[in-house]
C-alpha cells in the first residue's frame, strides 16, 4: 500500500486563498510601482498595509481614497527599513492592526548615482540596509506564521540591473543582484509548505524619480516629451515605450492565485524586450 502524500513528507494539500480573505504588507509603497501594486491588490480585495517615510498625516488623503475607491482596509506605517527596528515594527504594527500577513512585498529602494571609487561609504551601508537586509528580515520575521498558516507568497522586487551590469550605480546593482539568491534561497527552503518566494524583475517604469529625469532632459536639451522619453530609454526597452505599472501589479496578483502553488523561485521579468536585445 502506497503512503500518502502527507506520510510521505510531502506539502500539505491547500487551495488558493481567495485574495479578498488576504493580507498584504508593502513596503515602499506611496508613490511609484510600490503605489501602483498596492492599490492593485487592494482591488482584488486585499487588505493593504502602505508603507513610507512620510508622517501618516501626509499619506492620509491617499491611505483614505484608496480606502474608499476599493473597499479593501487600508492603513499606513511610517518606518526608516535602514535598522532591523524599523523593520521590526512595521511588521509588527501591520500584524497588530491588519491580523498575519498573507502576502510580502519587498519593494522599499534607494538609489545614488556615482563611481565606484567616489561611491560615499554611507551610500553602500545604506543601500545594502534598505534594498537587501530589510527584505531579509522581513521575510525572516514573517515566514514562520506563514509556515504555521501553510499560505505567503513573498515577491522581491529587483530590476534589469539585478541580471545586467551598469555604471554610476553599483550601490543598487550589487543589491539587486543579491535579491535574486535571496529568493532562490527562501523558494528552495519552503518548499514543503504552500509558501512560495518570486524576483520580478521590471524595466524602466513611469515612476516620479524617471520623470523628473526625463522632465530635465526636456529641459537640458531643449526637446519636447516624447523625444527626452525616447533619449532616456536609449539603450534600454528597444520599442522606446516605458513599462506599465500595471503590468507589473497584475503580474504580482496573478501569481498570488492558484498558479503559484507549483511556481516559486522564479525571476520574471516585465522588461519590453530590453534583456532580449
Amino acid at each position: 500500500m502506497s503512503l500518502s502524500k502527507e506520510a510521505e513528507g510531502a506539502a500539505p494539500s491547500t487551495r488558493a486563498k481567495p485574495l479578498n480573505e488576504c493580507t498584504a504588507l508593502i513596503t515602499g509603497s506611496t508613490a511609484g510601482l510600490g503605489q501602483a501594486m498596492a492599490a492593485r491588490l487592494a482591488e482584488a480585495g486585499c487588505s493593504v498595509m502602505l508603507h513610507g517615510l512620510e508622517d501618516a498625516e501626509q499619506i492620509e488623503a491617499q491611505r483614505d481614497d484608496l480606502a474608499r475607491k476599493t473597499g479593501a482596509r487600508v492603513a499606513y506605517h511610517k518606518a526608516d527599513l535602514s535598522t532591523r527596528s524599523g523593520v521590526e515594527g512595521l511588521i509588527s504594527t501591520a500584524m497588530s492592526v491588519l491580523g498575519p500577513i498573507d502576502i510580502l512585498v519587498n519593494n522599499a529602494v534607494v538609489r545614488h548615482f556615482a563611481p565606484v571609487m567616489d561611491f560615499p561609504a554611507e551610500q553602500w551601508d545604506l543601500a545594502l540596509a534598505v534594498n537587501l537586509s530589510a527584505a531579509f528580515h522581513a521575510i525572516r520575521l514573517l515566514l514562520p506564521d506563514m509556515r504555521s498558516r501553510n499560505f505567503g507568497r513573498i515577491f522581491n522586487i529587483t530590476s534589469v540591473y539585478g541580471m545586467r551590469g551598469t555604471t554610476d550605480r553599483v550601490g543598487y546593482v550589487t543589491t539587486k543582484s543579491a535579491i535574486l539568491g535571496l529568493t532562490r534561497a527562501v523558494a528552495l527552503e519552503n518548499l514543503d509548505r504552500d509558501v512560495t518566494c518570486h524576483s520580478l524583475c521590471p524595466g524602466s517604469v513611469l515612476t516620479p524619480g524617471t520623470e523628473e529625469r526625463v522632465e530635465r532632459l526636456m529641459a537640458e536639451r531643449g526637446i519636447d516629451r516624447t523625444a527626452a522619453e525616447r533619449l532616456f530609454l536609449e539603450g534600454k526597452q528597444p520599442g522606446g515605450n516605458f513599462v506599465s505599472a500595471r503590468s507589473i501589479s497584475d503580474l504580482l496578483v496573478f501569481l498570488c492565485g492558484p498558479i503559484a502553488r507549483d511556481m516559486t523561485g522564479s525571476v520574471l521579468p516585465v522588461e519590453a524586450g530590453w534583456l532580449a536585445s
